[in-house]
């Protein structure tokens, strides 16, 4: 964006940190929930005081035109945006950086990158903004590798065909997602898939993690988007077939979908795309008994509504972040269409709330574009937060405290017993790392089957010991998730930090095939090693 500049430690753009009166109401904020907490601010190190060891590897001629050493490069493109990222810049912990940042500008230098790096047995990291809070962009390899590269797909960032009557859009892989939209806006057309990281994310990344969106039902994962991708691996290059749908064989995209960078790199792929919408309509319901919302929040998702927004707060979130002092919790709920107006179906899904014993504290609204916007205040108040929480995460991670967050998915009948126990297992390690804390929860995503459960730990820690303290909480609450018929994952992919529990949820005969597929495709083993699969033996 003009006139920001990135930061490299943290969440976004420096000049949109969590500074004067935000900061203080946010510190207040703490205080209130957790009396006694130390609150002094730390600032991470400048770049210059880092210590980065110099690069261990002079690229060829032929690319040097694309390759970054600077100080700066390599220091944001180390890690991802976790907490345990930020809390590790602002300690100036940055020890593993990649040796070179190359920026491709066409395929063909995707090419002669890989095959550079094969030759040279250099680990190539495939970077797309950057925001994996699962380590997934990060060179932890040691001395595993003669050296490592980032490859950032930022310049592969155009619209580059668009196909109106079949509603599609070929996309070049490092497009970030205002730019993106910006480009299908002069179709009328949009993506509709808005990840919290939408602002510094992009299309490649969502493809390699199988990102989650906007949609809360029926189109919540960048997969449910994919016509068609292209990607390039050390064994060739790889073009399926744009098709709305077949049954040949096992789905090549499906293959490279979720692969998170170690089979190859996405360079561009076919999306389906949607008209803009016109038409909204939204409600925000109160309960005050937790278990009637879940049961409410279900029969929604049963009801073949298909809200395009269904987020469930329990009442710490809804205080925390709505503002909503409920002893049941609050459902945001919202419709959308290009075709036409939705309010009767807000209206079903608010009747099926009542049923459960929710109530409006505001009347619901609709609109449609030709009109001014209509939201309530605890809508407005959610949206806003959610957008902030990132950069309020950084600060409090100044401040020593510890705020993160975990997200699963389970099926309805599993979720109370796993709610429990996951709300044991944190309350458990928070006592043993002597933090004190809150856990909160809620539905990002529903599916008629079953919802997706996002926690959240607010918690006091100690300067110096924040990143260690919650590795415990984490590595107690992964543990109970799997325990309790979860995933380690919905959204947020499996990196080096999942890996411990995807290995024990990924099924043997999966891992034999997977490791197969890495060894064709890269034999070399160069592309983001210690994800998802490691070598035999």
């Amino acid at each position: 964006m003009a006139g920001k500049h990135r930061s490299w430690w943290g969440w976004g753009h420096v000049e949109d940190a969590v500074t004067g009166a935000e900061a203080t109401a946010l510190t207040d904020r703490v205080r209130t929930l957790l009396p006694g907490s130390d609150l002094t601010e730390h600032v991470a190190p400048p770049v210059a005081e880092l210590g980065l060891r110099p690069p261990r590897v002079d690229p060829p001629t032929s690319l040097a035109r694309l390759c970054s050493t600077d100080l700066a490069d390599r220091a944001a493109h180390t890690h991802g945006k976790a907490f345990r990222d930020v809390v590790r810049n602002l300690h100036g912990d940055v020890h593993d950086p990649p040796d070179l940042v190359v920026r491709p500008v066409t395929e063909r230098d995707v090419v002669d990158v890989l095959d550079w790096c094969a030759e040279r047995d250099i680990a190539v990291i495939p970077y797309g903004g950057g925001s994996s809070v699962v380590g997934g962009v990060e060179p932890r390899l040691g001395d595993a590798y003669p050296a490592a590269v980032s490859l950032d797909l930022g310049r592969l960032d155009l619209v580059l065909e668009v196909d109106r009557t079949s509603r599609a859009a070929r996309i070049q892989a490092g497009v970030f997602g205002p730019a993106l939209e910006d480009q299908l806006r002069r179709y009328d057309l949009t993506l509709r898939h808005f990840p919290q990281s939408f602002e510094f994310s992009t299309l490649g990344g969502w493809l390699a993690t199988r990102a989650g969106g906007h949609y809360a039902t029926l189109l919540t994962h960048i997969d449910d988007l994919v016509e068609s991708m292209r990607v390039v691996t050390p064994a060739g290059t790889s073009q399926s077939r744009r098709l709305p749908g077949s049954g040949a064989g096992p789905s090549p995209d499906r293959l490279f979908l979720g692969s998170e960078g170690v089979l190859g790199v996405i360079t561009e792929a076919w999306m389906r795309l949607q008209d803009r919408p016109r038409w909204r309509a939204g409600a925000t319901v109160h309960f005050t008994d937790y278990d009637e919302a879940v049961t409410a929040t279900r029969a929604i998702a049963q009801s073949g509504l298909h809200p395009s927004n269904c987020r469930l707060l329990d009442p710490a979130e809804a205080l925390l972040n709505a503002g909503a002092a409920t002893t049941g919790g609050v459902l945001v709920l919202g419709f959308e269409s290009a075709d036409h107006p939705v309010t009767p179906w807000l209206d079903r899904a608010v009747e099926l709330c009542r049923d459960h014993g929710g109530t409006l504290p505001e009347p619901s609204r609709s609109d449609d574009s030709a009109g001014p916007r209509q939201r309530t205040a605890a809508a407005d108040a959610w949206r806003s937060a959610f957008m902030r929480m990132p950069y309020q995460r950084d600060a409090l991670a100044a401040r020593s405290m510890i705020v993160e967050t975990f997200e699963t998915a389970c099926t309805w009948d599993r979720f109370p017993a796993m709610r429990t126990a996951v709300l044991d297992a944190a309350g458990d390690a928070l006592r043993a790392v002597a933090a004190t804390g809150v856990v909160t929860c809620r539905f990002t995503h529903v599916y008629p089957d079953g919802p997706a459960p996002y926690f959240g730990v607010y918690a006091t820690g100690r300067w110096g010991a924040t990143l260690a303290q919650w590795d415990q909480i984490k590595h107690a609450v992964s543990d109970a998730l799997l325990a309790a018929g979860g995933t380690i994952t919905h959204h947020h992919a499996v990196g080096r930090d999942h890996r411990p529990w995807y290995d024990r949820q990924r099924p043997d005969p999966v891992a034999l095939a997977l490791r197969a597929a890495k060894n064709a495709l890269d034999p070399s083993w160069i592309l983001n090693p210690g994800v998802l699969v490691d070598p035999a033996g």
